[in-house]
């Protein structure tokens, strides 16, 4: 497929058929995905292919959790975990606890153990070139050593005819993914990926016109118009 199609046609897919996916097509899409760039090239991830059923239920069940926490926020009108205080991130703007205890029902959540694929992408966090530590904000540069190998994942499965969701539900849940998964000290949870064979593809995507985020010479400078 072409590359510019491929980047214009890949949204979040969060209704599979039941149809699996070959481990020899798994393997091509993690083939590709690798290429992505990371910082001095340590391609610091790693993927877990969950397949055992019980695994399965038990990541789904923790995805519940960081779900009814994500929405808690959305009912109440806010960005869910934005660090609002000039960049800074001052702590829970609901009450986690009370948020976890209200059933929120979500058809891609529930049934996230029966999607065709589960990948869960992890990071060794000593790999990652955080140039951004020590600032007073909230961090955001680690991710790009790992981002662009999940974007990869996304599109490579899209040109397959494949469609996939990243996600990071299970993040919030982490020290019990972490005894679930094994998973050893200095590993992350980056995402959880979701792929399948969708049940409709869309690809009449909305997103903001160039004019709207991109600006000359300063933040506030006049739109870019090419």
């Amino acid at each position: 497929m072409d590359l510019s199609k491929v980047m214009r046609t890949t949204a979040a897919t969060r209704e599979f058929t039941p149809e699996p996916v070959d481990d020899a097509v798994l393997h091509r899409i993690l083939d590709h995905a690798r290429f992505a760039p990371s910082g001095g090239n340590r391609q610091g991830w790693d993927v877990i292919v969950v397949r055992d059923r019980q695994i399965r239920v038990a990541v789904r069940d923790l995805c519940v959790l960081g779900w009814r926490e994500y929405i808690a926020h959305v009912e109440r009108g806010q960005v869910p975990f934005a660090p609002i205080d000039h960049g800074r991130w001052t702590g829970p703007a609901v009450d986690l606890e009370a948020a976890r205890a209200v059933e929120r029902p979500a058809p891609f959540v529930d049934h996230l153990d029966t999607v065709p694929v589960m990948l869960i992408v992890t990071a060794r966090l000593d790999q990652l070139a955080v140039l951004d530590n020590g600032l007073d904000r909230q961090s955001i540069v680690g991710g790009a050593s790992i981002y662009p190998f999940i974007q990869n994942l996304a599109l490579a499965a899209r040109d397959v005819g494949l469609g996939a969701a990243v996600t990071t539900f299970l993040v919030r849940q982490e020290p019990a993914a972490r005894a679930l998964l094994h998973l050893p000290d200095g590993v992350a949870i980056a995402s959880l990926v979701a792929m399948g064979h969708p049940v409709r593809q869309l690809t009449k995507l909305r997103r903001r016109p160039v004019e709207d985020f991109t600006r000359v010479d300063t933040y506030n400078g006049p739109a870019f118009t090419g």
